[in-house]
């Protein structure tokens, strides 16, 4: 599910990024992914407010570095927490790894305060990639809704800076 709308004001960051990786992932193929992800709803870096997924990634060294190097937060949650947010496909394979049946999706939903169904927020459901190394990335996209968008800084982050 794709829904390229990106947010109103395009400098102004508004996204929430949802990731979910294999373990050994490299900084490299996680933004390339983004990257090709944003693409897809025609939104750029500038306008990523933060980064979200499981807390089986707290201590992931390529998501932790590209949340150090771009300077985004980085929200983890445990698979319970994610369990419970209602996603539009979640998947049997990632349920048996993690313990929910979404990481990427739930967590950017839970990071942005979305519930659903209906998702109008969620602009891409699942953006999968993987790496030459065999290694895969999977990338959700949600628009922070306007209610959000003045608790920002009230959001828990992991990273908080470059550094």
């Amino acid at each position: 599910m794709i829904r390229p709308r990106p947010p109103s004001n395009p400098t102004q960051p508004r996204l929430v990024i949802g990731l979910g990786c294999d373990r050994g992932s490299a900084r490299a193929s996680l933004e390339q992914a983004l990257t090709e992800a944003l693409v897809q709803v025609g939104a750029e870096p500038a306008q990523i407010a933060l980064l979200a997924s499981i807390d089986l990634k707290a201590n992931e060294p390529g998501l932790l570095a590209l949340a150090r190097h771009r300077g985004w937060p980085l929200r983890c949650y445990p698979a319970a927490a994610l369990a419970a947010v209602a996603v539009p496909n979640p998947s049997l394979t990632v349920r048996r790894h993690t313990g929910t049946g979404s990481v990427s999706a739930a967590a950017a939903l839970l990071a942005a305060g979305v519930t659903g169904p209906p998702w109008p927020d969620l602009l891409l459901e699942k953006y999968r990639r993987r790496d030459a190394s065999g290694r895969h990335v999977t990338i959700s996209i949600v628009r922070l809704p306007e209610h959000v968008m003045t608790n920002l800084a009230a959001i828990p982050a992991k990273v908080l800076a470059p550094g």
